[in-house]
């Protein structure tokens, strides 16, 4: 007699591993489930697929093309690609995706080179950008001709609107081109307050790769832009990159459902509340040390070494700061992500695993309890 491994036998866990561990919102499942009745063209050549064309220029602006994606990978080369030639280069944040977390697929997709900045918060600002256009001009120097930003950022900060506006002038002043990976835009237009075409084309941003997977979907990205020029052959672009879907409907009716209600809305104000309320937590308890400031899903702490697998294993976690391995007091730099299906409930949980490991382990309290967070990251 074999076992029963049906889902409902396993309990569902939940951690904070990232918002991509999280399952598929349920409102998304029925949009994949209607759309899979009878047939439908391929390609994007469907009814549902028309229909979210019109939905991204009403919620971008008119003029606004958006290609659909599998993946974020692809969103971010592919726009890239649409702004760059191989003696180019990409201005970044030395965190950013593309430079840390992408295995170097930008370069050798487009052949452009990466000139990563500082960004201690994993914000870019415009003085040190400028010191990043050099010798323009030298046929032996990569050219720069994008400036391209994670929007919140990989350190879970957001940029304000004046910020981006910054960023969008010096673009235009220096003929640069202007891109946002918004893996997780929803989160950084929740907390802003702010609409998606606020934090987008109203500030001057040239091309986005906008991301669903993160807030809720089963799969797929869009690639948005918003100069015509951009798109004009993205189209073969996505096909020799093998990124066309051929079922594209199914992408379509995600985006549908959750663009074109507030569940995009829904899914990242329940993710950003569940973050503060976790980072209060922690903040709260004088074994922990938070090194950024908790604006939107995610929650950066540094914990002590001896109890990171004790905490792994209640809840998931990763492991930031790689290179903090050899810090002097012990302590290693952790991200903590929230979803759209994190519960209270778990985070107390969590909360709760680290005052037994406080109580049992003294010597880890911290000294920085009383001090500011700029204090702490000092």
């Amino acid at each position: 007699m074999t076992a029963d491994l049906s889902c409902t036998d396993i309990p569902a866990k939940i951690g904070f591993g990232s918002d991509n561990h999280s399952g598929v919102h349920p409102e998304i499942m029925t949009a994949i489930a209607a759309a899979s009745r009878g047939h439908a063209p391929s390609y994007g050549t469907d009814e549902i697929s028309a229909r979210v064309a019109k939905l991204f220029e009403r919620e971008f602006g008119p003029g606004t093309q958006a290609f659909f994606v599998f993946n974020g990978t692809a969103a971010n080369v592919l726009a890239l690609d649409a702004c760059v030639k191989p003696f180019q280069a990409v201005l970044c944040s030395e965190h950013s995706h593309i430079h840390v977390d992408e295995c170097g697929a930008p370069e050798r997709w487009i052949g452009a080179k990466l000139l990563p900045v500082p960004a201690p918060d994993g914000k870019v600002r415009v003085s040190d950008l400028r010191t990043r256009l050099i010798r323009r001009g030298d046929q032996h120097y990569s050219q720069a001709a994008v400036v391209s930003i994670a929007q919140p950022t990989e350190l879970g900060t957001v940029y304000s609107l004046d910020e981006l506006r910054a960023i969008a002038a010096f673009t235009k002043e220096q003929r640069l081109l202007f891109h946002i990976d918004g893996a997780r835009l929803v989160n950084a237009a929740e907390y802003l307050g702010c609409s998606l075409r606020e934090l987008t084309r109203d500030v001057g941003v040239d091309v986005l790769s906008f991301g669903g997977t993160k807030n809720g979907l089963l799969f797929g990205e869009a690639v948005v832009f918003f100069r015509e020029d951009l798109a004009q052959d993205f189209k073969y672009r996505r096909k020799q990159a093998m990124q066309l879907p051929s079922k594209t409907r199914f992408v379509a009716a995600q985006f549908e459902a959750w663009l074109g209600t507030d569940l995009w809305l829904r899914t990242a104000r329940h993710a950003n509340s569940m973050a503060r309320r976790l980072a209060a937590g922690l903040q709260s308890r004088s074994s922990i040390q938070l090194t950024q400031l908790t604006q939107a899903n995610g929650v950066f702490v540094r914990l002590p070494k001896s109890w990171i697998a004790k905490l792994r294993a209640r809840a998931f976690f990763y492991v930031w700061n790689e290179l903090d391995s050899h810090s002097t007091d012990g302590r290693l730099e952790c991200r903590l992500m929230t979803t759209f299906d994190t519960t209270p409930a778990a985070i107390d949980d969590f909360l709760a695993t680290i005052d037994e490991l406080s109580q049992s382990d003294p010597q880890n309290q911290s000294t920085c309890d009383r001090r500011s967070l700029d204090e702490c990251k000092s």
